[in-house]
């Protein structure tokens, strides 16, 4: 009996001596003991990574940096060139062998081969020459637009320095291409700046030094 009460005496004074260490402080004492620092792990739910992915913005795309890509083209556009003529974006069609003269929103059957000699628009040394009869219509406009484009058939000719003298004195900036590209160059810049700034005279893919090809 006298032993047993020594030992529960015993127990009540271990326990008022011995203080439960806090977690911290023995993860602490571990961490000392071991070198390494304890971390805090967060996790994420899969449900939540996919919303952040979902809320992030997309990459833009060469459509997204376009800035003329909902603008309208103008009636004038040409949609289509033909051996004979053209087809525009108003639906009219230029045919029987006229070129076409695009102009401030308007257009205009073409003929200047028929005021040249021999009807060739071409001379000996392989420049394209336009008669100043030929362009008349434009020496009447007013204000003028700031660029002519000339088509000049199925291939690019050089402009005969004459003919491009008498453009310039009129007040315009000449570019000179094959038809086909003269009209794409004319749609974007027409789209872009205005009908008003730019102009467009194209001879059809089918004519050649005063006759007609395949």
């Amino acid at each position: 009996m006298r032993l047993q009460t020594l030992q529960r005496c015993a127990c009540q004074a271990l326990r008022r001596n011995v203080r439960q260490i806090p977690a911290a402080y023995s993860t602490r004492i571990a961490s000392r003991a071991t070198g390494l620092t304890p971390r805090l792990l967060h996790t994420s739910t899969p449900q939540r990574k996919r919303d952040d992915r979902q809320s992030q913005p997309k990459p833009a795309t060469i459509q997204d940096l376009d800035m003329f890509g909902n603008t309208p083209p103008p009636s004038t556009s040409v949609d289509v060139c033909m051996h004979d003529g053209f087809g525009l974006n108003s639906g009219v069609t230029i045919s029987d062998g006229n070129g076409a003269l695009l102009v401030n929103g308007e257009a205009f059957s073409w003929r200047p081969w028929e005021l040249a000699t021999d009807k060739k628009l071409g001379n000996a040394k392989g420049q394209f020459v336009l008669p100043e009869e030929s362009l008349s219509t434009l020496d009447l406009l007013w204000p003028r637009p700031d660029l002519l484009i000339i088509g000049t058939g199925k291939n690019i000719m050089p402009l005969s320095p004459g003919s491009r003298k008498a453009i310039t004195k009129m007040g315009f900036r000449v570019d000179i291409l094959d038809t086909r590209n003269a009209a794409a160059q004319f749609n974007l810049l027409a789209t872009e700046r205005g009908v008003s700034d730019v102009a467009a005279a194209l001879v059809p893919l089918g004519w050649k030094d005063g006759q007609w090809t395949d």
